[in-house]
């Protein structure tokens, strides 16, 4: 079981000047953040990309590259680069460099991205969005095998007799992350590839169907059930108490919310009821204090069976020092509670 912290670098909306925050010094801060955590002993960091105003990384292997060099055991992920409008090729390269830098400790972390703005960006069309994700990810999974690569298809040039330098000592690990829909699954389970299942609303239990289906077809692909990985991917935030948590963070994170919600016309704006409610045992928000988070996280590996958690801590981008705060708290107390709760 590995315990992980996921970020999208969140920039934070500074409402007396009314305006997001410094990239700059937000970019710092994450970097000191992964730090401690490396320091305290978690096992991975996973950090995604978006291109808007209010997220402060664009390419997830840029910092993950910097971080190589600060760190010296946890696991470096994106989460998730956007495969679809990204070239395979130098996505491949670029985490070729980080895994030698790192001394064999990059993953990718391969997504469809649930964010568009890449789509555009990069002269992809959205018409083609399955298409695009099912051919670039055959493609990034080719380029694994270290030999000349031969290979076509729709969207790039072909490739004829390449090598790709400089080469990694291993096949760098490729993990498929999915929102819930049963294509992605399917595609994960017959490839063989680990899952991370990114639990954002409702509840986990829900997401529970998916997990057995998961079982099921990697099962029957033929592939080694002891080889099999399954992680969650949830928003997570530790304070002294739930009552602290809704004081100190709830606005920020309501704020983050209702942005998004109002871009893709969900109903209504985030409520207190909601956050709080999303906070009780079977709801989706690993937050409260570290005991409340620490019994949800006991909860759904015995539920799901899954081999990786990571929380993602910085939704509407919490001050630096609660974000360190937390790492603390998720390193120091909730980590040994579940380990001590399974041995």
């Amino acid at each position: 079981m590995k315990f992980g912290i996921g970020m999208f670098g969140d920039s934070g909306y500074d409402f007396q000047n009314k305006k997001y925050r410094s990239p700059e010094l937000r970019l710092k801060e994450i970097i000191e953040e992964v730090k401690l955590a490396d320091e305290l002993g978690i096992d991975l960091f996973a950090i995604g990309e978006h291109h808007r105003e209010d997220y402060v990384v664009s390419s997830p292997e840029t910092l993950l590259a910097a971080v190589s060099t600060v760190t010296k055991n946890i696991i470096l992920s994106s989460g998730v680069n956007v495969i679809s409008s990204a070239d395979p090729v130098k996505l491949y390269q670029d985490y070729s460099m980080i895994d030698l830098l790192s001394g064999e400790r990059a993953e990718i972390m391969a997504g469809r991205g649930s964010f568009i703005e890449s789509f555009p960006l990069f002269g992809q069309n959205l018409q083609d969005y399955d298409e695009l994700f099912s051919e670039k990810l055959d493609l990034l999974l080719k380029l694994r095998s270290g030999e000349k690569i031969n290979w076509s298809g729709q969207f790039r040039p072909p490739l004829k007799n390449q090598m790709l330098f400089p080469k990694p000592k291993r096949k760098i690990p490729v993990w498929i992350a999915v929102g819930g829909t049963p294509e992605s699954v399917h595609r994960a389970a017959h490839l063989g590839l680990p899952i991370m299942f990114a639990i954002i609303g409702g509840s986990p239990r829900n997401f529970l169907p998916l997990v057995e289906y998961y079982k099921e077809q990697y099962q029957q692909a033929g592939h080694d059930l002891r080889s099999m990985e399954i992680g969650i991917h949830t928003h997570t935030y530790i304070g002294e108490s739930k009552d602290l948590v809704v004081k100190n963070y709830f606005p920020a994170y309501a704020f983050q919310m209702d942005k998004i919600g109002k871009e893709r016309h969900w109903p209504g704006s985030y409520s207190k009821e909601q956050f709080e409610h999303g906070m009780n045992l079977n709801g989706v928000l690993f937050m409260g204090s570290a005991e409340d988070v620490a019994e949800k996280l006991i909860a759904t590996i015995e539920m799901f069976g899954i081999t990786r958690f990571i929380a993602h801590i910085d939704v509407g981008a919490p001050s630096h020092k609660e974000l360190m705060y937390t790492i603390e708290m998720f390193a120091g107390k909730v980590i040994p509670m579940v380990k001590k709760h399974f041995h």
